[in-house]
């Protein structure tokens, strides 16, 4: 089962939340690691040495897991967690999501635009839509997502979507069916559960920074 109990297609090695004590697959939780320094460190790509320690991808679990002290019984050994821990791991899946979105571009397998997504979607090409989560919903309805579950992602704003596809601001795109395409989706199901329902701002001006190489091409 995915984040929120939806059912996965694809078979994935299972791991158990040391809050909730529930099991799923991999891709719905992250994994920690203690660092040499007895810090709780992140390891998103879950490759990291050391035993590692699953949460649940969400914001509150996570708190959780730092206020009640499940790092230090999980480890054996007493651990220190950042308190900003959830804000990291928030921006850095945000950094993750916007990365393989710019990744998906580079390799023909994402476009952006309202018209370029409106032709993947009609065409049949799409896997998913990705719609910035401070767009219009009027003129986001009008588009529709992919047969399918889990193939609506709205987790970025604007301006996280445009540094993915070098523009100031983008409100529409879709993932080309293709080898990307789960991991855009299981990176967005992680994001979202650090977004549900939270009015946020784009994680950080050093990202904006990073994306100005990439030129500043209009609205999508």
């Amino acid at each position: 089962m995915s984040r929120g109990g939806k059912a996965r297609v694809r078979d994935e090695p299972e791991r158990r939340c040391v809050v909730t004590r529930s099991s799923g697959p991999k891709s719905g939780l992250i994994r920690f690691v203690i660092g040499p320094d007895a810090d709780v460190v992140p390891d998103l790509a879950g490759r990291l040495p050391g035993r590692g320690i699953w949460v649940s991808a969400e914001a509150g679990v996570l708190r959780q897991a730092a206020a009640k002290g499940h790092f230090a019984r999980a480890a054996k050994q007493a651990v220190r967690v950042a308190p900003d821990l959830a804000e990291r791991v928030e921006a850095m899946l945000a950094r993750q999501l916007i990365d393989l979105l710019a990744l998906a571009r580079k390799a023909g397998q994402a476009v952006a635009g309202l018209e370029k997504t409106k032709a993947a979607l009609v065409a049949g090409d799409a896997a998913l839509l990705v719609q910035a989560a401070d767009g219009s919903r009027r003129e986001k309805a009008a588009l529709r997502p992919p047969e399918g579950e889990n193939t609506c992602v709205t987790c970025l704003s604007g301006q996280e979507l445009g540094m993915a596809f070098g523009r100031d601001r983008v409100i529409h795109a879709a993932v080309l069916a293709g080898g990307l395409a789960d991991r855009v989706r299981d990176e967005s199901l992680r994001l979202e559960g650090f977004r549900v329902g939270v009015d946020r701002q784009p994680f950080g001006n050093e990202a904006a920074k990073d994306a100005a190489g990439e030129g500043s091409r209009g609205k999508g």
